[in-house]
């Protein structure tokens, strides 16, 4: 019997949600590598409008956090929604998910703190039996030993440690799919290795 393929990592965009979370202009002194995730964040917004994938941004207590950092358009952004839990995967975000996405079954996860926001909506999503794809040049922390712990605790949970390239090429599985120019010159520029994350290695 064949297996799931999605199961394996591949993807398809109609049953696919992009979850951009926490990438608040506060965060920038803070964090590190900020700037390549919101590059990474850009692209991927993009990206969903390429392939009409939803895209779900959640700002962690705006009112004494302030908002998404301007640096990003989430204008087209399916809901852009504040909260107090950590976790993004909220009863109103699961609510908005139905509607939008009724099949959904993978999300590709990416923003900030990877230890602590990301994670933990990684083991919510996990939980309901969703493929979840964490974007390692798209996640970071104020420090880069939890997030290089937290990106190994991910992956043992299950998680599909990925990058933006491989994502978009998954996709588009074929260089005939009419976005294939689009999603190309997105991935011109490639992956900046700084974040430096290695699997073979033990932090």
């Amino acid at each position: 019997m064949a297996r799931n393929i999605l199961k394996l990592g591949a993807l398809e965009a109609q049953k696919t949600a992009f979850l951009l979370c926490d990438i608040q202009e506060t965060f920038r002194p803070h964090i590190k590598h900020f700037g390549e995730v919101v590059k990474v964040a850009n692209k991927m917004v993009a990206a969903a409008k390429v392939f009409k994938i939803p895209v779900y941004v959640s700002e962690q207590y705006p009112k004494g956090l302030g908002h998404t950092t301007k640096d990003i358009n989430i204008s087209d952004a399916a809901l852009v929604y504040e909260k107090t839990k950590f976790s993004m995967f909220t009863p109103e975000l699961q609510e908005k998910l139905k509607k939008d996405v009724p099949n959904l079954s993978s999300v590709i996860l990416f923003g900030i703190e990877a230890h602590v926001c990301i994670e933990q909506t990684v083991i919510d999503l996990l939980n309901e039996d969703i493929n979840v794809h964490v974007l390692a040049d798209g996640v970071s922390s104020r420090s880069l030993m939890d997030r290089g712990l937290a990106l190994q605790r991910m992956q043992a949970l299950g998680c599909f440690i990925t990058t933006s390239e491989n994502v978009l090429f998954k996709l588009l599985r074929d260089k005939n799919h009419p976005a294939f120019k689009d999603i190309s010159k997105l991935n011109k520029v490639p992956t900046v290795d700084i974040l430096g994350y290695d699997i073979t290695s033990k932090l």
